[in-house]
């Protein structure tokens, strides 16, 4: 192993760790920075500028420490949040909501992943979702994005997905590429960087590639705005507070102006931040995060300025199922009002 390898690794080992204790313990707000804060995230894009914050330690003005630890499913993701193992997580705006109606104490900071969603397939004629009817897809999280947003969409134009289609359910979107890579399924419901992470690992990127093995299908975030005649942008994902930092506006400010600032760093340095994020997913490499980023719509939007977006999203949730959001609207307190 490679001193940088050992280096990496005591990293996730210090991350990992933190995760396990309280993110915050009684006391520490008297002093003038908090001792730890604690960022979590998926293995998808809208991690890479929390994985930067605390490389950088863009946060020193308001934490001694920050880390970042993953989070690798939703499920793991509910029992962070309910046992307040971090204090800033990026997760589905759906969980959002539906933690906050169920009492967890949330605050969604912002909308930072406007749609990063593709049917990767092997047959290159397939471009819209009703192209896939009476298929198998590998589809990853069931009852949660991006397994939402097939249900939704499909529905929309009249398809039962999960009658007209075959829905192939697996635990995470990785493992979804897998079977895709492997040759187990023929087509996969994928996330950036997933997405680009397949076509590198078939050869089948760059596009000037001749014959590649896998295509970018259905693109949701289309679907989405011929569907319902709006704009190709999703309210996938975006960052939130939970716990006691919410008491703490001049922290909640902070991590949102660091948070945008990351952005914008990812964005201007694509390998790099590649290089970064590849540190805690194992399965990704620097260049399919680099080339995933122009694909992810990665933008910070604060839930002020994308509040319309969010509660027409919603509506459309609730419409499809009223348990995606724990039984009813969000008031204004999921948003900080």
């Amino acid at each position: 192993m490679s001193a940088m390898d050992r280096m990496n690794r005591r990293q996730w080992l210090q991350t990992g760790a933190a995760a396990l204790a309280p993110a915050v313990w009684p006391g520490a707000w008297a002093a003038d920075t908090l001792p730890q804060l604690t960022l979590s995230g998926p293995p998808a894009i809208v991690s890479a500028p929390l994985i930067h914050m605390a490389q950088s330690n863009a946060l020193a003005g308001v934490a001694a420490k920050t880390v970042f630890t993953p989070w690798r499913d939703p499920d793991q993701l509910r029992v962070m949040a309910i046992g307040k193992k971090a204090d800033i997580l990026a997760m589905p705006s759906n969980v959002a909501a539906n933690l906050y109606n169920r009492g967890a104490g949330v605050q969604l900071l912002n909308i930072s992943t406007w749609g990063a969603l593709w049917i990767v397939t092997r047959d290159e004629q397939r471009k819209a979702l009703a192209d896939f009817k009476g298929e198998e897809i590998a589809v990853p999280y069931r009852g949660d994005m991006p397994d939402i947003m097939l249900q939704l969409l499909t529905a929309k134009q009249g398809i039962n997905a999960q009658r007209d289609m075959q829905l192939r359910y697996v635990p995470s979107p990785m493992e979804a590429m897998q079977l895709l890579i492997t040759r187990r399924v023929r087509h996969a419901l994928l996330v950036e960087p997933g997405v680009s992470m397949a076509l590198h690992k078939t050869q089948s990127f760059p596009v000037s590639v001749v014959a590649p093995e896998l295509h970018r299908g259905a693109d949701l975030q289309q679907e989405w705005g011929r569907l319902f005649n709006r704009p190709p942008r999703i309210p996938q994902a975006g960052i939130a507070a939970v716990g006691a930092v919410r008491q703490h506006p001049e922290v909640l400010a902070a991590v949102q102006k660091a948070y945008a600032a990351s952005v914008a760093w990812c964005r201007a340095n694509p390998l790099e931040c590649g290089k970064l994020v590849a540190q805690y997913v194992d399965l990704l490499t620097p260049e399919a995060v680099a080339d995933a980023l122009p694909h992810s719509q990665l933008e910070a939007v604060p839930v002020a300025a994308a509040r319309a977006d969010i509660d027409f999203f919603y509506q459309q949730l609730f419409a499809q199922n009223p348990s995606l959001l724990g039984g009813k609207l969000p008031d204004a307190g999921l948003f900080g009002g």
